[in-house]
This record gives structure tokens, sequence and C-alpha cells, in this order.
């Protein structure tokens, strides 16, 4: 079983900036595409990003030129830089293995981020 575990979340101020990680305990991780979510409170949970091994295949609308999204194969591990956050970004991030774009694996704990001043 892949266990996902997501970290980097916290309290940001409107503007502000933060750096999301995941590790993904898989072999192989180099061959898979790997992506970002985030479920604020009432809503669904929305897809923001995947990363293929070296070219971006997706950044959601919705974030699209504030957030990127990169990888680490060699640490098993995919980053989310978030810039100019505001409050709407409020939301549990999760990460998770993808086959097209539907999550492949059980959701980890997610980490928290609370944009608010």
């Amino acid at each position: 079983q892949v266990q996902l575990v997501e970290s980097g979340g916290g309290l940001v101020q409107p503007g502000g900036s933060l750096n999301l990680s995941c590790t993904a305990s898989v072999s192989r991780f180099e061959i898979y595409a790997m992506g970002w979510f985030r479920q604020a409170p009432g809503s669904e949970r929305e897809l923001l990003a995947i990363k293929w091994s070296s070219i971006t295949t997706y950044i959601a609308d919705s974030v699209k030129g504030r957030f990127a999204i990169s990888r680490d194969n060699a640490k098993n591990t995919v980053y989310l830089q978030m810039n100019n956050l505001s409050p709407e970004d409020t939301a549990v991030y999760y990460c998770n293995r993808l086959s097209g774009k539907k999550p492949m694996d059980a959701w980890g704990q997610g980490t928290l981020v609370t944009v608010s001043s």
C-alpha cells in the first residue's frame, strides 16, 4: 500500500507563499504522474496540478500563474509552490499518484493551508 505524506502547510497572510511537499512510498516513483488536490470546507476535492517526470501536463485555471508543481524523483517527492495566496486558497491540500486525472491511492492526511490576516 502506497503511503502519501504531505507537509508544509500552515498559516500565511494574503499575498504570501508556501511550498508544499509530498513524499510517496512507492518504487519507480519516476514513472508515475503525480498530482496535487485541495479540499475546502463544504467543497468537493479539486485537482490543481499534474506533473510527469519532466513535463507539466496540467495546472487548473483557478491557480494558473500562481501555483507551480515540481518533483524530485530521487527523493520520491512532489512539490507545490504557491504564491500570491488568498483566503480562497484555504483548504487541506493532498497529493496522489494519478491515472489520467484519477487518484490511484488512498488519501494521506493532507496538509492544512490557512490564508488569513
